[in-house]
């Protein structure tokens, strides 16, 4: 497990998959604005690729986001669109509600960074997050990322085109205890 100073990501046990299904992926506001993918009803016995990991997959890593404190599951935390080439790669989370607005966003961002720089080797990490996405914005400018502009009207979410901030951070301006 690679833990951060609140949180710990872990691999993705079968238990977890129900969990983030009720708490992420039927919050239908949420998981639309969270998507680039329009929401949809799911079966409670369908496999979710959103939520269970694919060992084989190269270019994307799941984790899943525990508690220190007791292992409670508290959300989701992914690298992915790796690119080994160009040795670069996208963040995305996802917590529970119950795990909101208590800092774990930014310990989750900053051990993903960790996750990426130090174990991946990688050169690049990029964040791609709504632009009223406030709590997304604060955690990624905490770690060290930059807004490097805004993609207008990128993102179709419920009826309306929204815009997209981009983010990135290179690993040379990176500082892990930010």
């Amino acid at each position: 497990m690679l833990t951060g100073k609140k949180a710990g990501l872990r691999a993705r046990h079968e238990e977890d998959i129900p969990v983030l299904r009720t708490e992420l992926h039927n919050d239908v506001v949420n998981a639309a604005r969270a998507s680039g993918r329009p929401w949809r009803p799911m079966s409670p016995d369908a496999k979710n690729p959103l939520f269970a990991a694919d060992d084989e997959d190269e270019g994307r890593v799941e984790f899943s986001v525990v508690e220190l404190d007791g292992g409670t599951l508290i959300g989701t935390a992914t690298l992915w669109g790796i690119d080994t080439h160009n040795r670069s790669a996208h963040i995305g989370i996802g917590l529970l509600p119950s795990a909101r607005g208590k800092g774990y966003g930014t310990d989750v961002v900053g051990t993903l960074c960790h996750y990426g720089f130090v174990v991946r080797g990688l050169q690049r990490l990029q964040i791609e997050t709504l632009a009223d996405n406030a709590a997304m914005l604060g955690s990624a400018e905490r770690n060290g990322f930059v807004r490097e502009g805004v993609l207008r009207s990128s993102a179709w979410v419920l009826g309306e085109f929204l815009d997209e901030v981009l983010l990135g951070l290179l690993v040379k301006d990176w500082k892990p205890d930010a």
